[in-house]
């Protein structure tokens, strides 16, 4: 098995500002929540693996270049697994480990009930696992049972009670990992009344009241309509209803996936630069303002919706328009965070800095890289907010151009990119195939652009999305699909990098697993230096919960009050109204 060389460790994974601390140094003192992490992190790799297969089968099949795997009957089950298993399973397991080690480690307190953590983990485990084999029954025949119902699961598509009880039970898991979080914070509080609230636990406990907050849809939507529906305990739902339902929650679950970046652009992009975070207050803020207007803007998805009065999708698109400034604060922030670590190695000039930057450190350029390309998919977000421009893509081959920025990128690299940095801490063990490591965030770069640029001309072309040919049945897309085969082409290509970009981190992964622990003692700082500006230089107000979380029910009441109502009075509920015209 091959190993880091030592002169990686100075430069790359230690921070020689401070003092520098053996990788063993968090699991010999928060046992507890290194197993947890290491068990979440494990899955969340598990499940970037299959939905990585799942994704250049479907890429191949798609484009036409290879299509021996599956047959167009079988590419449904295979496009909800891809969904389902990497924006749900991957980004969220992920989370709940890096959130259990940054909860942890900011607190000096080990997690209070290893008990408890394993019975949330397990719930999350069950029920992903339950989730996955339903999905697969789709290819395999022998399964008496599917669920192609896409990643966005809301009638009038239907799958099997399964589908539904393994998300309920994921859900559950995740509310339970935050309760877990609270109480280790609570308990911290009592010996700690006047301290201002650690910043990576700060946007820890922020991340989870807008997910109790937003969940709440998808909770009423899974559980009073769609389970007893495939359970046949009711005849029919609403379709306007459950869409809105979903999408209640299905726009804040985007910043669910994406706030773990965040929390490491901000909290470990400085350090790996070289220096400190530029503003802890400013921090606080980004995470506020997610936290009141992530929810509110669900009505952007349904833009195409009838039934929902225009005024409340003007609502939603201006509380979309006012997220980008946590964006651009972030961006600000962050890049101001990296120019000074960088003149700090030595960096100087306008742009010059930009060469002192540790580009060598896969930990840093992975999370470098997904930050720009962030940038590009919030350009790209501004098309798909707008009321008007959005009807020119919408359903079109540009929304997944889209996601495959955001969370596919943005989210997915910098997490890959964090686990360079954080495996080793939760497992004591020393980081495998450096060299590997070094190549796979650029190799990811590469693909994604290719991919992602030519969905968005293939969208702005007209070419649709969710289907396995690509046209529709009734429309003639066949002279604009014919006369671009090289669209075909680069998507097919770009996801063939994603997949063997996804399979060398893996690789690296799995050997720093099976690696004999304790042997050369990886040297690894998980100390975070002070930023810039400090805690104290904000006002307290920011870390009051309660009317944070007050202001943000208040903007949901206002954008979902009427408009569900009316659903309601309109028949929604009622027994014996058929959802569609007879």
């Amino acid at each position: 098995m091959a190993h880091a060389h030592d002169d990686h460790t100075t430069d790359d994974l230690q921070d020689t500002s401070s003092i520098a601390w053996n990788a063993n140094a968090f699991v010999d003192e928060f046992p507890a929540a290194a197993r947890i992490a290491r068990l979440c992190l494990g899955f969340s790799f598990t499940a970037l693996g299959v939905g990585a297969i799942f994704g250049i089968v479907q890429a191949l099949h798609r484009t036409n270049v290879f299509r021996r795997f599956i047959d167009s009957s079988q590419y449904y089950s295979v496009l909800t697994g891809h969904g389902v298993l990497l924006a749900l399973f991957f980004t969220i397991f992920f989370l709940t480990g890096i959130y259990t080690w940054g909860t942890t480690r900011s607190l000096g307190r080990d997690l209070p009930n290893p008990r408890f953590s394993l019975f949330w983990f397990a719930l999350m485990l069950g029920g992903a696992v339950t989730t996955a084999v339903t999905i697969l029954g789709g290819l395999v025949s022998e399964i008496p049972f599917s669920a192609d119902v896409l990643y966005t699961f809301y009638a009038p598509l239907q799958a099997h009670p399964l589908f539904y009880i393994g998300l309920s039970s994921f859900l559950v898991g995740t509310w339970l990992a935050g309760a877990d979080w609270f109480r280790l914070f609570y308990r911290w509080r009592q010996d700690n009344q006047d301290t201002r609230i650690p910043l990576q636990t700060f946007m820890v406990l922020v991340t989870m009241l807008m997910w109790y907050i937003s969940t709440l849809g998808l909770a009423v939507e899974v559980l009073v309509f769609l389970l007893p529906l495939s359970l046949g305990l009711i005849s029919h739902v609403d379709p306007l209803l459950t869409r809105t339902l979903f999408w209640y929650f299905g726009h804040p679950v985007v910043y669910f996936w994406l706030l773990p970046a965040y929390f490491a652009w901000y909290t470990l992009l400085p350090k790996l630069s070289g220096g400190r975070l530029f503003s802890d207050p400013l921090a606080r803020i980004v995470f506020i303002l997610f936290l009141i207007l992530s929810t509110p803007v669900g009505f952007h998805h349904q833009y195409a919706d009838p039934g929902i009065p225009e005024g409340f999708k003007f609502i939603a698109m201006s509380n979309t328009m006012f997220l980008l400034l946590p964006s651009f604060l972030t961006a600000f922030t962050v890049v101001a965070s990296m120019e000074y670590g960088a003149r700090q190695r030595g960096g100087s000039g306008y742009l010059g800095w930009l060469k002192a930057l540790p580009w060598g450190n896969p930990a840093f350029a992975g999370m470098a890289l997904a930050g720009l390309m962030f940038a590009a998919g919030g350009f790209s977000g501004i098309v798909n907010a707008g009321m008007n421009i959005n009807s020119l893509v919408h359903n079109t081959l540009w929304v997944p151009g889209h996601f495959h920025l955001t969370v596919g990128t943005a989210s997915a690299l910098t997490m890959m990119a964090v686990s360079y940095w954080l495996y080793p801490q939760v497992t004591g063990k020393r980081l495998q195939f450096y060299g590997l490591a070094q190549v796979q965030p650029y190799l990811w770069f590469v693909g994604m652009a290719l991919m992602s640029n030519a969905m968005h001309r293939a969208g702005l072309a007209g070419v649709p999305r969710r289907t396995a040919e690509p046209q529709y049945s009734q429309f003639d897309f066949a002279p604009v699909v014919g006369s671009m085969p090289e669209m075909r082409l680069q998507i097919a290509a770009g996801g063939t990098l994603l997949a063997v970009s996804a399979m060398l981190f893996l690789t690296v992964m799995l050997g720093t697993w099976l690696a004999e622990r304790g042997r050369g003692r990886l040297r690894v700082n998980s100390h975070l230096p002070e930023p810039i500006s400090g805690a104290t230089d904000g006002p307290a107000v920011l870390d009051n919960f309660t009317l944070w979380v007050a202001v943000a029910v208040l903007l949901v009441v206002i954008a979902y009050g009427v408009p569900v109502s009316t659903m309601l009075t309109d028949g929604a509920l009622t027994p014996g109204v058929p959802p569609f015209p007879e």
